[in-house]
This record gives structure tokens, sequence and C-alpha cells, in this order.
């Protein structure tokens, strides 16, 4: 909504040590976006922390679905700051960093799902199948461990750039949301059950995971996108990418929250019982993978997943699931509209 004169703007500054003086007010009152050039829109107007000159969240590149968490410089100020560093390409810090695990345990669970997948595949073609159901796949990690190394390296860079630490499970902290909220029985409309096959493929995919064998992806930096994730090899239809994880809380507690990658996990009929993920802490590579414009039909072209949510042994989680063939080195895109269609993508892009 445009300001006017009666009601004054308000400067998205609300996370900087501005001052509080009259004199101060009155002159964010008077900035106006260097991109446009328009004062309007005074809450989507972001402050540079160093030269104090005003952009809207929507006119910058990449663009900014809210007020970050933190300082922020633009661009004219953040070119003369240092580079984004890169994680260490040291396989024993990688290791460290994502508590990589490797035993002989999870080799044979990995070992036993193949064979299992193996039997049931036998089993299924020696009778006849009432209906065919399209099942969805584990990933299929690169096969060069150093490759592997790479990517995960790069998803490391992401994530200590963004203060975050590596977790690839939803995780529940006290003065949040317990496990106990999670109930899928309180999904508005319900919540479809993961068959036990497609249940296998997901574990199968933190086993890999926990065993050092990530999605076969890149994470990439890019000066219009920000970070932003890549196919590194072919991957197939019905794919798993990945599950989105972070910290579960309430709803009603997040509703003024700066976070801008935070996920629908239930929507309930009751507004107390809504369930969210926070990637703000803890996340995985979910939390790097961009959304599409979909108002345009140039934004719907570039969506290659799904994210859908699922009741999983009675635990809702939300997986990102590829809904086409993706080719080496096409960005992966989802629609962050999938459900609620509440989420701002007019200028995503």
């Amino acid at each position: 909504m445009a300001s006017s004169a009666s009601t004054p703007r308000v400067v998205a500054r609300r996370r900087t040590l501005a001052s509080k003086s009259k004199s101060k007010k009155q002159d964010y009152d008077d900035t106006r976006c260097e991109q446009c050039g328009s004062g309007d829109f005074g809450s989507e107007l972001l402050l540079c922390d160093l030269c104090d000159r005003g952009f809207h969240l929507f006119c910058l590149r990449p663009i900014l679905p809210s007020v970050p968490i933190g300082s922020w410089f633009c661009s004219s100020c953040s070119s003369n700051r240092k580079t984004i560093p890169r994680f260490p390409l040291v396989q024993t810090k990688i290791i460290d960093f994502f508590r990589i695990q490797r035993s002989y345990e999870t080799d044979c669970q990995v070992e036993d799902n193949d064979n299992n997948n193996k039997k049931r595949r036998r089993t299924r073609s020696l009778g006849a199948l009432k209906k065919k159901r399209r099942r969805l796949l584990a990933y299929s990690p690169s096969e060069d461990s150093a490759r592997r190394l790479e990517q995960m390296a790069s998803l490391a860079t992401a994530l200590t750039a963004t203060g975050a630490e590596f977790s690839n499970e939803l995780t529940y902290i006290p003065g949040m949301a317990p496990k106990s909220a999670n109930c899928p029985a309180f999904e508005k409309g319900g919540m479809q059950l993961l068959s036990r096959e497609d249940t296998e493929a997901l574990n199968l995919c933190k086993t890999l995971m926990r065993k050092g064998e990530c999605p076969p992806l890149m994470v990439v930096f890019d000066p219009l996108e920000g970070f932003t994730v890549e196919a590194d090899k072919f991957i197939k239809d019905m794919t798993i990418i990945t599950e989105y994880v972070g910290d579960v809380d309430y709803l009603q507690n997040r509703e003024n929250d700066d976070g801008d990658s935070i996920m629908t996990l239930i929507s309930a009929a009751t507004c107390s019982k809504t369930l969210v993920i926070c990637p703000d802490k803890r996340s995985n590579i979910a939390r790097f993978i961009n959304g599409i414009n979909n108002h345009t039909p140039e934004g719907r072209k570039k969506q290659n997943l799904k994210c859908v949510r699922f009741n999983v042994d009675g635990e809702a989680r939300v997986l990102l699931v590829a809904n086409r063939d993706i080719s080496k080195g096409e960005r992966l895109y989802y629609d962050y509209n999938a459900y609620e269609n509440e989420y701002p993508t007019e200028h995503f892009v």
C-alpha cells in the first residue's frame, strides 16, 4: 500500500541500530529507492548499513523476500568488502562439518535396501499388476568421490555464509513446537500417506547422506539470484532431491519473523496448530533451491521440482521431488505457492 500524508512510512530498518532522534526519522521518511526512484511502499524499503541509501526489497537483484537478519550492504558497498570465503576442500573438515558416519552398519543398510528392492522388483514381475503407480526414486550420487567432495564443499560454503549449521532432519527445540505437535491429522483436508516403498526410498536417501554420498547437486552463487542449486548430473523424473528441514515452530510464533525461507509443515484448520519449518539456523541444501515467478509463463516453465507434504510414519514431512527429467547443469526451481498461494513471487527473477 502506498504511503499517504497522514500515515508516515515505515522504513524496513528494524534490525539495525538506527537513531531514534526526530531528525533521523524525518530523514528516513524522505528515503527513496535508488533503483526505481519511488518513496512508496515504505515497509519494503531497506537501508544499507554503510551508506544509508534505500532500496525496495523487490527492486534488488537478487530479490529479497524479507528484511535480512543482521547487517545488510548494497551492491556498491558490498563490492568493497571481502568475497564469500569458500569452505576448504579438505576431506576431514567436510566429514566433521556434515558429521559423516562410515560404518559397517550403514553399509549393510544400503546393501539390504538394494537387495530388498531387487526382490520386490522380481516379485512384481511375476504377478499381474493391479494398478501401475509412479514410485519415488532415491537419488543417485555422483560416482566420483572427489566430485562429491566438491558438491559438499559448495553446500558447506553456502551454509557457513548464511550462519547456519548442517542438519538433515527436522529439529525440535525447547521453546518452539514439540515433536508431539507434528501430527498429520491436523492438516486441513488431510495429508497423503507415504507408501512403504516410497518411505524406503526416502530412508535410503538419508542413509546415503550419512555416509557422505550426497545428492548430485552443486550450490553456486549468482549475482541476480544469490545462492542457487544446479544439477551436477542427469536426474530422473520422480527422484527425491531432498527433504526440507529446519527447526519446527508454530506459525503464530513466526508471523513477524525476518526469515526468508520458512516452509509450511502443517496447514491446520486451527491457526494455533499450524506448523512451519524454519531453516535459518539448521538446514540442508533445500534452503538454497529457488522459487519460480508463478505469475508469468516463463517463470512456470522453469519449474522442475514439486514440493509435497507427506505423512511419514505419523509425522508430517516435506519433500522436494523432481517433476520431470533434469539435465546436468540445469538449475532447480519449485513453486513456493504449491499449497497456500500466499507467498509473493511476482518480483522473482
